[in-house]
């Protein structure tokens, strides 16, 4: 019977995506949902698009490990994200009128900037989808009691998501993104007043968890735990900024307003609704501490689902796992459009003198396929947990990506050179000590963060020897001068060559 209304639920995802799928008329529409999202429904994408497998699976298990101090990247780097988006990034960057973020780096600064931010942009959502794929495998798995295999669930999964996602775009990610969040945070705030009463009450439950020191939150004073500490608040707190997934929230959105209010809001709620699966996998350690201790240091992703199945009536049952499949596939879906939306119009595109809009769009659908077997391929071969994959996605759009967004939207001086400094500079040190040195006291992707920025001040102010000097271009201007006041018509300079020319 469980099974039956997993299937129900699937089938009614899928049929909302499809529906969703007749809005789309040309490629804007499936990009950016025709910029015409209201605020319900842009809070709804960003929130749903957060809360995925690694908020309930991943966070609850790393919880249950190493308390507080071990979330810290997750849901309070990431949470911090969105709302830094929504009030230092949304208003500038609704302005421009762009489709994806990558767009931003050509208007900024120019086309090889473009496609290297554009590349690291892509990979970084190589890890984060694979988890979602991974926990879908998971899931099926669970539900199956073994039947499907979790490769098979993973198989599974993806098709399903794949459909909706390539057909509908952004209005389908919108669409079920809002059915989603609904059956995430009624599933989530049921399933918490279940398993409340079975261990003791709530008190009993925050009691005991702070007994045991779960609620440690900050690292101790020596320079190894302080700048570990950091480097992992920062990874998800800058890292995942310059994200296209981001970027297509607030673009979404009707106006300007929205894009602030609707970031802000999903950022603020999903950081107190990620609380509940932490409560959730806790309880277990009072209702069954036998299974606890047995599967914490083999696979603690299963001791949620495990609980669930083990100790609550079918009703919750239902509302559990119908919440986790939301989580998961809202953020499949929109983790799947994003990078696939950035390589057709920032890489590919740029390889074809004209495309129409109608080839454009096959060719967005085309690379979502593509990306779609990349991810599941990745998920099928990779032994890493699922918290560890999304944490480790951000490390290179936090190295490369991060700098170069914040310098050219806030230092006027910020040029072509510098930015190509700076993801030299973030990039090659980051990598290097990953290989080399990945367990020094500096943590590799807080180095290449430092190291980025030192390159966008050492590259524009040394002379020019890479790039034109580029503060008097329009697009500066634009982004400079012009700020205060909404420009609809601006769009990207390749769509304009003659203004701003293959620098």
């Amino acid at each position: 019977m469980l099974i039956g209304f997993v299937v129900i639920y699937l089938l009614v995802s899928i049929g909302l995506g499809l529906y969703a799928a007749t809005r789309v008329h040309n490629a804007k529409d499936y990009a950016v949902a025709g910029r015409s999202l209201p605020l319900y429904i842009v809070t709804a994408t960003v929130f749903a698009t957060w809360f995925g497998s690694e908020t309930v699976l991943g966070i609850s298990a790393t919880f249950l490990q190493e308390g507080l101090g071990g979330v810290v990247s997750d849901p309070f780097g990431s949470s911090l994200c969105l709302i830094l988006v929504g009030l230092f990034f949304a208003r500038k960057l609704y302005r421009m009128n762009l489709l994806t973020i990558g767009d931003y780096y050509r208007a900024r600064y120019n086309r090889t900037v473009e496609v290297l931010t554009s590349l690291c942009i892509v990979v970084s959502y190589l890890g984060w989808v694979s988890a979602q794929i991974t926990a879908l495998g998971l899931v099926f798995s669970v539900l199956s009691q073994g039947s499907i295999s979790p490769a098979e669930g993973m198989l599974i999964g993806a098709a399903i998501v794949l459909v909706y996602t390539l057909f509908g775009g952004m209005w389908s990610v919108a669409f079920t993104d809002f059915f989603q969040m609904i059956l995430i945070m009624l599933g989530m705030l049921y399933i918490g007043y279940v398993l409340s009463g079975l261990a003791g009450g709530v008190g009993n439950v925050v009691q005991h968890a702070a007994d045991a020191g779960k609620f440690e939150f900050w690292p101790k004073l020596n320079a190894r735990d302080v700048l570990a500490f950091v480097g992992a608040w920062v990874t998800m707190m800058f890292g995942s900024i310059p994200q296209q997934d981001v970027f297509q929230r607030v673009m979404s959105a009707r106006n300007e307003d929205t894009a602030v209010r609707g970031a802000v809001g999903g950022g603020s709620l999903y950081f107190f609704f990620a609380f509940i699966p932490m409560f959730l996998a806790y309880s277990a350690t009072l209702v069954d501490p036998d299974m606890v201790k047995n599967l914490i240091g083999s696979d603690p992703q299963h001791i949620l689902p495990t609980l669930i199945l083990d100790h609550t009536p079918l009703f919750a049952q239902v509302m559990f796992f119908g919440a986790l499949l939301s989580a998961i596939m809202s953020t499949a879906s929109g983790t799947l459009l994003a990078p696939s939306v950035t390589f057709t119009e920032n890489v590919l595109k740029g390889m074809f003198k004209e495309m129409s809009d109608r080839r454009f769009l096959l060719m967005m659908r085309i690379v979502v396929v593509c990306f779609a077997v990349c991810v599941t391929l990745f998920a099928l071969n990779t032994n890493a947990g699922i918290y560890a994959m999304v944490e480790n996605a951000y490390k290179v759009t936090l190295v490369a990506a991060f700098i170069p967004l914040v310098a050219g939207l806030y230092w006027k001086r910020a040029n072509t050179q510098g930015a190509l400094f700076a993801i030299a500079f973030g990039l090659v040190s980051w990598l290097l000590l990953e290989t080399l040195k990945p367990d020094t006291v500096w943590p590799p992707q807080l180095a290449g963060l430092l190291l980025s920025a030192a390159g966008m001040v050492i590259g524009s102010l040394l002379p020019h020897f890479v790039g034109r000097p580029t503060p008097l271009e329009p697009a500066h201007a634009f982004l400079h001068e012009h700020a205060a006041h909404p420009h609809e018509g601006y769009a990207p300079p390749h769509h304009h060559p003659s203004a701003h020319g293959e620098q």
